[in-house]
């Protein structure tokens, strides 16, 4: 059997070195054979989606269907039906006999995202599937018999749920044998340098590019926000910033305002009083009109093939602001040493 770390890198997990994320990798290396069931608990973006199929992988299982379903994308009347298949006739618009979740997933693994969200109704039709390996499809009579490895994924803790009564007790010790619990970012942030240099060098590939050096500023951006979207956020933000960026380096110009000041106040509130201790970061304005300046220009140059005349169209200013502006940036962004209104500071620049 190969590796954890060789079959991780081969579906885009990547180990950083948090001591928590280690400590639920080995615990897969540890249930790699098994066949119970499996409750991931974490927030939205966490990767549990990622974990289950690499525990899939992992299994007796590997060669066959890993089949997952998010339970809260169906209304209460459509998740029978899609867990365990139809009958034609069965309900409006069901012209022929269609098998669930459960059925494709046959010898293999099907995975439970979100099963906070199923309603209790539902629960207990779970719960008989898990106790006695069977389903029986939306309007059919007959049982049809089912071989599969069940992994729950789940936002809320379960254990809570059952002292609401929102979870089903039973059903939550049924399918609770192996429970793992994934980290949200803001409490692994070591991985942060390492699943950010895997993102930025995968989108910029897809563009033929290398990933360019990313500034002190937005390191230090990206340390200090919360990431609510965990890897999913910063997998998308990540994306976005080679889509967009057009100047050879990502400075603190490339990212929205809300990422740069995620603690930022309301305009309409108070400023804080004489000798009130605050929170904010410090940051220089000017850098940040400078580096947004450069990313700005970068791009005109680039779309106007370094023409300045064309350039300076593109950003709806004279050809002599923009010379003005590019000498202005030099200073803070380190380019190559000019003259105004000689040849621009940027490369290639006519």
């Amino acid at each position: 059997m190969r590796s954890l770390d060789e079959v991780g890198a081969e579906h885009g997990v990547i180990i950083g070195p948090s001591p928590r994320m280690w400590a639920v990798f080995e615990f897969l290396r540890v249930i790699a054979g098994s066949e119970s069931t499996v409750v991931i608990t974490g927030e939205s973006g966490t990767g549990k989606e990622v974990i289950a199929s690499l525990i899939h992988r992992q299994s007796p299982r590997k060669h066959r269907p890993f089949v997952a379903v998010s339970c809260s994308l169906f209304s209460d009347t459509l998740i029978e039906s899609e867990l365990f298949g139809h009958e034609r006739g069965a309900f409006t618009g069901a012209i022929r006999d269609r098998p669930g979740r459960f059925e494709l997933a046959e010898s293999g693994t099907v995975l439970l995202d979100d099963i906070d969200d199923v309603p209790l109704s539902m629960q207990v039709k779970l719960l008989r599937v898990l106790q006695n390996h069977t389903v029986e499809r939306l309007g059919g009579t007959n049982t049809v018999a089912v071989n599969v490895r069940v992994i729950a994924g789940t936002k809320r803790d379960l254990r809570t749920m059952v002292a609401d009564g929102t979870f089903r007790e039973d059903l939550y010790y049924r399918l609770n044998v192996l429970p793992l619990t994934l980290p949200p970012l803001r409490e692994r942030m070591e991985d942060l340098p390492v699943l950010m240099q895997h993102f930025l060098a995968r989108f910029f590939k897809q563009r033929g590019e290398e990933a360019p050096a990313v500034s002190a500023g937005v390191a230090r951006a990206f340390a200090r926000y919360d990431w609510p979207g965990n890897v999913r956020e910063l997998e998308n933000m990540c994306e976005r910033l080679a889509q967009t960026n057009m100047c050879g380096t990502i400075g603190a110009g490339c990212l929205a305002a809300g990422m740069m000041f995620p603690h930022a106040a309301p305009a309409t509130a108070p400023p804080p009083a004489d000798g009130e201790p605050g929170s904010a970061v410090p940051i220089s304005l000017d850098e940040r009109v400078r580096q947004l300046e450069h990313m700005l220009i970068s791009w005109a140059l680039r779309a106007s093939d370094g023409n300045q005349t064309r350039a300076a169209e593109l950003l709806q200013i004279k050809r002599s602001t923009l010379q003005g502006r590019m000498v202005r940036c030099q200073p803070v962004l380190d380019l190559p040493a000019a003259s105004a209104p000689s040849p621009s500071p940027l490369a290639s620049a006519r």
